[in-house]
């Protein structure tokens, strides 16, 4: 079990990196451009090494380096099209870092394809899914705080509704008023 888990660290240690970049870059609202495409270097890195042992001889070995190298190159593009100065200026910062995770998550996603490899292929589904919820997060907690905004508002109008009497007297008034 223990050899599983050791196995399964770098898709792990992947994965709580890309959704700390989503964190920290919607915490700071600053664009973590160079952290990006590490990471996505790192996993391209993780792709050859995976593949590595079923891999035989030099010529196979020099393609499975090459195919990956043009791989993530092609993300790399792909991100940083989207950092470019007026494409982001389009895109809130929080929402570029999904589209950077998104990015990433697809280009794992097809690399675990093209390798065969559930690992790989998992990690980008997993960051896929990481989108998803974070976005829903994030719209959850705006509808949180509308409803609670629109609960407290109904709250205090009813509130100081009770507190008047039917002729809209304050109670108070109305209590020095009998005596």
């Amino acid at each position: 079990m223990t050899h599983f888990l050791w196995q399964q660290l770098p898709y792990c240690v992947a994965l709580l990196l890309a959704l700390a970049g989503v964190a920290y870059t919607n915490a700071s609202h600053q664009p973590l451009v160079g952290y990006w495409e590490f990471l996505a270097l790192a996993i391209g890195v993780v792709c050859v090494i995976n593949k590595w042992p079923d891999v035989v001889g030099k010529e196979e070995r020099l393609r499975l380096i090459w195919t990956q190298t043009l791989h993530w190159v092609a993300v790399l593009v792909a991100m940083n099209i989207v950092l470019v100065s007026r494409v982001q200026q389009l895109l809130p910062t929080p929402a570029t870092s999904l589209v950077l995770l998104t990015l990433l998550a697809l280009g794992t996603f097809l690399a675990g394809v093209s390798l065969l490899s559930m690992q790989i292929a998992f990690l980008g589904v997993a960051m896929g899914i990481a989108v998803l919820a974070i976005s829903w997060l994030q719209q959850s907690v705006v509808f949180f705080l509308l409803a609670a905004v629109l609960l407290i508002g109904l709250g205090i109008t009813f509130w100081l509704r009770h507190d008047r009497d039917p002729g809209g007297a304050p109670a108070d008034t109305r209590n020095q008023m009998e005596v």
